[in-house]
């Protein structure tokens, strides 16, 4: 005799029917807009990297940046605290290397450019003391080769090289310098500086409007000629013309639960990889084809820990690994992609 099915399992098979041609036709709806589908955003992009650093307890104080030298494999943290070395170096193995300290206060931003004939490391320095307000260059030893405002003395927006907590620093190949002031202070703005450090253009005041800041937080370059900000406070990217400043457009809609951090690319300039400190998060973002910078498309996420507090991020150039300074857990961690 044929056994009848209880006539709830027929109610659950047909449901489950049901979702699966809804998944279908949704997605089928999404590819036809070139949109990537809902569950494209949930696959693992990235691995954590376990073995690095090899020994986590060279972090003595709070990581707030972190800055990739690809063309050699080192990788600089800054850090703050009392009587702590302010920027550690490891290889890209994870090995510690060497530490320096001098004329080095708040360290909030890092970034390091490799030229033809040379390497630097570019420090933002938010302290209130003597040494702070300052956006410096250092050799990658340590040696202080550069110092950009005035030591010790915040600045206000009327003078193009009187910072105040200025937030990070983003330097091209060329020499150009784009700093973004404001983590906190009376300047809200996006500056760009020539070689020889004279003003190229300013953009940007205290306020919610287009082309305004609150917070403006870090500062990266795509390759189409076009700067992104972390407005962080505002809870967007704002995007300028990297000639001219003009204003380009914005994303908000991928941050209503927190705002941008940090922004950098990867490797292949196919993302956007952004920080979400309150949230812990870091947002993967389809990056911005040329032409129209349209609106922000969330491709994937890394969640971290809870308290973990991801600040600022830099990539890997040349490998893609994605480096997170962590002011949470007081440590910097190290992604590897899977593709």
């Amino acid at each position: 005799m044929r056994r009848k099915r209880p006539a709830g399992l027929w109610l659950v098979m047909a449901g489950g029917l049901l979702a699966l041609l809804a998944l279908l036709w949704g997605a089928q709806v999404l590819n036809a807009f070139d949109y990537p589908s809902p569950w494209k955003g949930q696959q693992q992009m990235y691995k954590l990297d376990i073995g690095w650093p090899k020994i986590p307890e060279y972090f003595t104080g709070q990581t707030f940046c972190v800055a990739v030298d690809s063309l050699h494999g080192l990788v600089y943290v800054g850090q703050r605290g009392d009587n702590v070395p302010k920027v550690l170096v490891f290889s890209e193995e994870g090995y510690f290397l060497y530490s320096w300290n001098d004329t080095v206060e708040m360290p909030h931003g890092i970034f390091v450019l490799n030229t033809a004939t040379d390497s630097s490391v570019w420090i933002t320095d938010v302290g209130t003391g003597k040494h702070g307000h300052t956006v410096k260059q250092y050799s990658p030893s340590g040696k202080l080769l550069q110092t950009l405002g005035t030591p010790g003395n915040a600045g206000s927006s009327l003078i193009p090289l009187q910072f105040d907590q200025p937030a990070e620093v983003f330097v091209e190949e060329s020499g150009d310098i784009y700093v973004v002031d404001g983590d906190g202070g009376m300047n809200n703005r996006l500056l760009k500086l020539s070689n020889d450090y004279k003003e190229i253009w300013l953009a940007g005041t205290n306020g919610t409007g287009i082309g305004q800041f609150k917070i403006p937080h870090s500062v990266t370059l795509d390759s189409f000629g076009r700067v992104w900000v972390a407005d962080r406070d505002n809870k967007r990217i704002q995007v300028f013309d990297k000639v001219t400043g003009e204003w380009l457009g914005s994303w908000s809609s991928c941050f209503s639960e927190d705002g941008p951090y940090s922004v950098r690319f990867t490797a292949n300039y196919k993302y956007l990889i952004v920080a979400q400190m309150n949230i812990n998060r870091l947002a993967i973002l389809a990056a911005a084809p040329v032409g129209s910078i349209g609106d922000c498309v969330m491709v994937g996420a890394i969640q971290l820990a809870d308290e973990t507090k991801p600040h600022l991020v830099d990539v890997d150039m040349k490998s893609g690994a994605v480096y997170v300074a962590e002011i949470g857990a007081q440590q910097v961690q190290k992604y590897i992609p899977l593709s």
